[in-house]
């Protein structure tokens, strides 16, 4: 491991780097949240929109595919199996969004009440991206007497050592840059940094992620209770403006991401506080270290799925995890298919390692958490295998009832058009229609993945590197 040193003649080259974007999007467009009016017109469509999906579901398709099964006992379980999954997800649909709406972010902390924090960064060929990342650390709105950056080359094999440098250079006394001669995984990249780290709190950002001005204050509020381990931070995409894929995926994100880890957090049980931006207690965070450092699943060493695997430690340990609306990170994403793949292969091979763990955590979670999560992780991780069983029984409904292929063809748009509305309560923007469009292209073109995640659970490949 090497450190790096300051010298100022590297001062002239950094300044023309670039420097973290304003709380904007990609595309320009301002991120101030709408207003109540615009809330309250949101809520009144779902609610709405949620009358209509359950029409079509309980009175355009649930007595067709009654009918068939009734006459093909062949097809009956199968057919009974995803009734009961729809009627489980419908009720699931309305909890999520019930406690989406309850949900609040807690207070940012004040920079006079600011806890000391650390901020961990790893990187790996990252080249000049890694400097934005460091840049929106040392512009974000946090006491600089209480915060120590800590920013880990893991070997890099291209400039990103250089970059590091840079920022070194520029802002001296601020950055301690630490460098792996090879490279080792981000998870001990991190492993370096949380034993380094000196600050109460630790937070987690990846190098292909830049983070607005008040996310550090915000990240720091919920840890006035005792009880918190872990903080999501809100995760938007930096490169939107790039291809479909970007568009698409921003929307998938504050669907996804902000809409669900918002009703987790009602019941303090975030599944996962990703690496884009995340925050640790330290104390938390040391009595598992280790453990988390030398994970194993079915004999293999594990090498990707860190931030999820830190909070299910974490959950077990008896802490609890939350959301953070207000602490935003912008991060690149894949703008490519290949690429696409690649991650998508990567989060779902570590979300079948983690959901493992967590059916054991969850009993000793309190109640009425524990009942909360059951539902939520028993009707989640039905839908898909429901769902590629039902590839054979589909074709048959249609055979028979032939007129079913419209009302399923709508629900399909209806189903769509209602997760964007979720999308729509943080933006009001028009390119909701890619989140429509992001759901037929995830029916038909990776819908193989999580299929091939579970046979190549084992593998350690980070495929991203």
């Amino acid at each position: 491991m090497t450190t790096c040193n300051s010298p100022q003649r590297q001062e002239n080259d950094a300044r023309t780097a670039g420097a973290a974007p304003e709380a904007r999007s990609a595309t320009g467009e301002s991120t101030r949240p709408p207003g109540a009016v615009w809330n309250l017109t949101i809520y009144l469509c779902i609610s709405i929109a949620i009358a209509v999906v359950a029409y079509f579901q309980f009175h355009a398709i649930l007595p067709r595919v009654l009918d068939v099964a009734a006459r093909r006992e062949g097809i009956r379980l199968l057919a009974y199996m995803g009734i009961l999954w729809m009627v489980m997800g419908f009720i699931l649909i309305v909890i999520r969004t019930i406690l989406w709406i309850i949900y609040r972010p807690a207070a940012p902390v004040s920079p006079h009440e600011a806890p000391r924090m650390t901020v961990i960064i790893p990187a790996y060929d990252e080249g000049a991206m890694v400097l934005q990342s460091i840049e929106s650390v040392i512009k974000a709105e946090y006491p600089q007497d209480r915060l120590e950056i800590l920013v880990i080359d893991d070997g890099s094999r291209d400039d990103t050592w250089e970059h590091i440098c840079r920022a070194v250079a520029r802002y001296p006394g601020r950055i301690t840059a630490l460098r792996h001669e090879c490279n080792r995984g981000k998870r001990e990249a991190l492993a370096l940094g949380f034993s380094r780290a000196r600050g109460e709190i630790l937070v987690t950002i990846d190098s292909d992620s830049v983070i607005e001005r008040g996310a550090l204050l915000a990240l720091a509020g919920p840890f006035r209770d005792s009880r918190i381990g872990a903080v999501a931070g809100k995760v938007l995409v930096y490169n939107r403006a790039h291809g479909v894929i970007p568009r698409m995926l921003h929307v998938r994100f504050i669907i996804q991401f902000d809409m669900l880890r918002a009703g987790e957090s009602v019941y303090r049980n975030v599944y996962c506080c990703p690496g884009a931006l995340a925050a640790y207690r330290a104390q938390a965070v040391r009595t598992v270290l280790e453990r988390w450092r030398t994970q194993s699943f079915l004999g293999s060493r594990c090498t990707f799925g860190e931030d999820r695997a830190m909070t299910n430690y974490l959950l077990d340990e008896g802490y609890d995890a939350l959301y953070q609306r207000t602490a935003v990170v912008r991060t690149v994403v894949p703008n490519a298919y290949v690429k696409l793949c690649k991650m998508l292969l990567r989060w779902d091979r570590s979300y079948v390692r983690e959901e493992l763990r967590f059916a054991r955590i969850v009993w000793g979670r309190p109640w009425p958490t524990r009942a909360l999560a059951l539902y939520d992780r028993v009707v989640t991780d039905a839908a898909i295998p429901i769902s590629l069983l039902s590839l054979g029984v589909v074709p048959v409904v249609i055979a028979t009832r032939p007129g079913i292929v419209g009302p399923m063809v709508t629900l399909m748009g209806a189903m769509s058009l209602f997760q964007v509305l979720y999308y729509l309560r943080t933006e009001r923007s028009f390119h909701f229609i890619y989140g429509v469009l992001y759901a037929y292209y995830s029916s038909i073109a990776l819908i193989w993945i999580f299929p091939y995640a579970v046979a190549t659970v084992r593998a350690r490949g980070w495929l991203t590197r």
